[in-house]
């Protein structure tokens, strides 16, 4: 039965509001049979509480399942243990119901965690099998034993109710025998009470007996009292008595208005309904009063009833929709497109927490709370499906990588013990380009691959930088020696004898020449002032053009000695020089043609001089052509 329908069934059932009955007969017979109705109204409103009381202990227990959320799977153990063994059974059977709800949900979260880390490492789920659980075939074994009592105790309910059947058909039958006694009449009516209170006394019985029981009773109580016909003293006083028990369980259900524990005070309320059932008739005059007071402190329990199994199903209500939301989120993380393992692992810390916040929430209504839970679950296995598959296919690409990087470092190593600074600088970041475009590779290598690759990478550079480093001192040497040589130069006078001072300029060439690089933020200077300074000597010299030529030609030649691209300079420069040899070599055979075919005719001597000038001229640029290849196979 809901809790909505406790509070009606209840109130419905205490409802006795019925006008007084009109009968002006006072006899104790009609007192009786109607308080005995009563009576029956009354066992009928216990009958649906109790039924209540059931959805009542099944909320309370669900409420210490949620308190016994933060306690691990040894402390459910021990605390189960502990009650089972050292408490009164009945006492604890809710809450060992609970500790084992409790204890099983925690079991199962636990395994799909395993299950959960298992499917990410990548492994075949073929492969998987649960790991064995100690802790779980010991309270395996607990509850074997808990089963047991539970059985034993039902059965020992059942043979008690059996046994207290048969003894309210005993009192029953006491009170039948009453009708054929000779005793005085206080005597028989002192016997007629020790029967009532061995009847309150007795237990419960079976209750499909109940109805056909009080049916029973109340039938042989009504004879007796038509038979003895009580006077109405004695009646006046044993009504005032069950009016003073009544007023005394009135006052006791009041007080459990204050009860802090709901559930705790609407459990009582039932055992007070099962005195007062048991309570004789009271004054007819004071019957409505008393029991409109009794109903009105139960009428309170139940509406505080009532409003705690409402808290409990907005509770209930609240937390449904915060895992729905849940749901919502874990399902949402699939739908963008994961790329990278950084994505996947951010989503995983997100998925994560999600589940995290999920063990915080309290359970959903009962009808729900399988369904929300298998959703959410859905949801995180879906996840965890399509980053195995990911990280499958993502493993066989990382063994390629690493393939390429170890070729890489093959390179690396081949190539560290080079002395060709430059090229082998550019082929080392070249190759460390490359690297970056490769992609991740195995966690397990990746620290070792790198590590190989960059040792290769740092032994040349160190090499390098170890050997540039004694240059850059020998350069700053060479600097002060030219810069020597240029003051030198400044400084000189030429002599009358050309020649000798020919000779001393050359000398001063081929000790620039000798020395070797300066530092390069200087090189453009030295040399052009070099050059300046040099030819200006020689054009001082009384020097024909040729060796004018020549010298310049020389200088520029050992300009480019210096240069880093003096092979490809000095080539081009060859080339170019034996090109225009063989144009020459052309053209002076195309002017002798010309020379003579103008020496047959007349008037020609103007043209006849100009292409003999022309071949004098060519045939000096080809002999100081041949000059500068001589000093261009010099240099090389």
């Amino acid at each position: 039965m809901e809790a909505n329908e406790l509070n009606k069934s209840s109130l419905e059932g205490m409802n006795l509001n019925s006008d007084p009955e009109t009968e002006k007969s006072l006899n104790f017979s009609a007192e009786q049979t109607e308080t005995e109705s009563d009576s029956q109204a009354e066992e009928q409103i216990q009958q649906e509480q109790s039924e209540d009381n059931q959805d009542s202990i099944s909320t309370e227990t669900r409420m210490e399942i949620e308190d016994l959320h933060g306690l691990s799977r040894e402390k459910l153990l021990e605390k189960f243990k502990d009650l089972l063994r050292h408490h009164s059974f009945p006492e604890v059977k809710d809450h060992l119901e609970a500790i084992r709800e409790q204890f099983e949900s925690a079991t199962k979260e636990m395994e799909e965690e395993i299950h959960r880390k298992f499917i990410e490492s990548g492994e075949p789920e073929e492969n998987y099998s649960a790991p064995i659980d100690q802790l779980n075939k010991d309270f395996a074994a607990l509850l074997y034993e808990f089963k047991q009592k539970k059985d034993e105790i039902r059965q020992s309910l059942e043979n008690e109710k059996e046994k207290n059947l048969q003894a309210k058909y005993e009192v029953i039958e006491g009170i039948k025998d009453l009708l054929n006694r000779q005793e005085s009449l206080n005597d028989t009516f002192q016997e007629f009470r020790t029967l009532q209170q061995r009847w309150r006394e007795i237990g419960p019985v079976p209750q499909n007996k109940i109805h056909d029981l009080w049916e029973t009773f109340h039938l042989h109580v009504e004879n007796f009292y038509n038979y003895i016909k009580i006077n109405n003293e004695l009646r006046d006083l044993d009504l005032k008595k069950n009016f003073e028990a009544k007023v005394a369980l009135s006052e006791k259900a009041e007080a459990l208005i204050l009860e802090p524990s709901v559930v705790k005070a609407f459990k009582t309320l039932q055992k007070y309904h099962d005195q007062w059932r048991e309570i004789g008739p009271v004054p007819r005059e004071k019957k409505e009063e008393i029991w409109e007071r009794f109903k009105a402190a139960t009428a309170k329990i139940n509406q505080r009833q009532q409003e705690h199994f409402d808290s409990l199903k907005n509770q209930l209500k609240k937390n449904l929709e915060a895992k729905t939301e849940l749901c919502e989120k874990a399902e949402a993380l699939l739908t963008g497109n994961i790329t990278t393992p950084k994505e996947w692992e951010e989503k995983s810390k997100q998925l994560i927490d999600l589940q995290q916040i999920w063990k915080t929430i309290g359970f959903a209504p009962k009808k729900e709370n399988n369904l929300v839970y298998d959703r959410f679950r859905k949801a995180c296995d879906d996840f965890f499906n399509h980053k195995r598959d990911y990280f499958k296919n993502y493993k066989e690409d990382q063994l390629n990588n690493l393939q390429l990087k170890t070729e890489l470092c093959i390179q690396a190593e081949a190539m560290k013990e080079s002395n060709d600074w430059k090229k082998t600088t550019d082929e080392f970041i070249r190759i460390q380009k490359k690297w970056k475009e490769i992609g991740p590779v195995p966690r397990k290598q990746s620290d070792i691959i790198w590590k190989r690759f960059r040792e290769a990478c740092d032994y040349f550079f160190e090499r390098k930088s170890q050997f540039f480093s004694h240059i850059d001192v020998e350069q700053d040497n060479n600097l002060k020696l030219k810069e020597a040589i240029l003051e030198e130069l400044r400084t000189f006078e030429p002599e009358d004898d050309s020649e000798d001072c020919f000779n001393i300029l050359q000398d001063i060439q081929r000790r620039w020449a000798e020395i070797g690089f300066v530092p390069i933020k200087e090189k453009e200077r030295i040399n052009q002032e070099f050059r300046n300074l040099i030819n200006h000597q020689f054009d001082k010299l009384n020097l024909d053009e040729v060796n004018k030529n020549l010298q310049k030609f020389r200088n520029k030649l050992e300009n480019w000695k210096n240069s880093d691209q003096f092979n490809e300079k000095i080539g081009q420069e060859r080339n170019k020089i034996i090109l225009k040899l063989k144009q020459l070599e052309g053209d002076i055979v195309v002017w002798e043609n010309n020379i003579g075919f103008f020496a047959k005719s007349k008037n020609s001597d103007a043209l006849v001089r100009d292409f003999t000038h022309k071949i004098e001229s060519g045939k000096r640029n080809i002999k100081l052509l041949n000059k500068k290849l001589d000093l261009i196979e010099e240099m090389l």
